[in-house]
């Protein structure tokens, strides 16, 4: 109820002047002169006219007034609330980023187990693909996780889990650097380094210490095919990466379409909060030298005949007949 307002009957009545008409009293009326409502009482059909700004206003305490809404109990709003909420975070998680547990020493020492890691997912969906240097989530590309054994979550772990408010516990996921993308070739013989296109990579600012850049299993080379990656961890010793399942389908490398997405920082706990980026030895341009040349070597194979075969036409052409 609006507090200090009044009703139209409520102001003292007097009769209306002499030689005024009723159509004059009841056009004299106006919301702020009571006096002036008074008037209508005794003018016929023109007393029964209302201000129109009281009943418009939802104003109370008068006949065939309408009283204001009261606002809805919190606790009635809240189920919607919640839904909401659950709803936002069941579509962050799908497209925009998801939180992993890391159930293993593999990634040490950049990633610890029971470290929290965010993964963007968003850019894989406008067509990034997995890039030398970065840290990323896959799905098991097939036999990679046989022996691991998946812990059993509860009902609530669950609930949690699908909407991405805790990393899942049921999916059989990895997380390992990327070393090599399609098109390169990769090896590592005796104790290191490891060699990009025959570039050497620098890993002393990732890789576990006192560990060796082949671990203990040399490879390669190996000719990583189109979308598709070689990945290790960066705990050598501690990592069944693709050294290792060069016996199945794809000789160790792994699928760009099983790749969930980057790792790009360590959420939790919180004295453990810190980016993961991409170290700058995979920044060394010569790592690219090999695919850049490759297109050249060919375009200067096929321009040498063109240009053999013009030179002779031209000094055809000169000579006198």
């Amino acid at each position: 109820m609006a507090v200090g307002a009044r009703s139209g009957t409520e102001g003292p009545e007097e009769p209306a002047g002499s030689g005024e008409s009723a159509q004059t009293a009841a056009s004299s009326v106006h919301p702020s002169h009571p006096e002036g409502q008074s008037q209508q009482a005794a003018q016929g059909p023109a007393a029964d006219r209302r201000p129109v700004d009281e009943e418009s206003n939802g104003v109370s305490g008068g006949k065939g007034t309408k009283s204001a809404k009261k606002p809805r109990a919190f606790w009635k709003e809240l189920p919607i609330l919640v839904g909401i909420a659950l709803i936002l975070a069941l579509l962050i998680k799908t497209f925009l980023v998801q939180a992993f547990s890391i159930p293993s020493d593999s990634m040490q020492d950049t990633l610890q187990r029971g470290d929290r890691v965010l993964v963007d997912k968003l850019t894989p969906w406008f067509g990034s693909k997995p890039e030398r240097g970065e840290v990323v989530v896959f799905h098991d590309p097939g036999g990679w996780l046989n022996e691991t054994p998946t812990p059993e979550p509860n009902p609530v772990q669950k609930v949690l889990s699908f909407i991405g408010l805790m990393p899942s516990a049921e999916e059989k996921d990895l997380i390992k650097r990327v070393i090599a993308v399609g098109g390169d070739t990769v090896e590592c013989q005796g104790t290191g380094p490891v060699k990009v296109n025959g570039k050497a990579l620098k890993e002393d600012s990732f890789i576990f210490p006192g560990n060796t850049p082949c671990g203990d299993r040399a490879f390669g080379p190996i000719h990583v095919p189109k979308d598709r990656i070689w990945v290790m961890g960066d705990h050598r010793d501690d990592s069944l990466d693709s050294r290792y399942h060069q016996n199945l389908k794809g000789n160790g490398t792994v699928s760009v379409d099983e790749v969930v997405g980057r790792a790009f920082t360590v959420a939790w706990p919180i004295n453990r909060w810190s980016t993961l980026p991409v170290p700058d030895t995979f920044d060394q341009a010569g790592l690219n030298k090999a695919m850049a040349a490759t297109p050249a070597a060919l375009g200067l194979v096929g321009a040498v005949p063109l240009v053999l075969w013009r030179r002779k036409r031209l000094t055809k052409e000169r000579t006198p007949r």
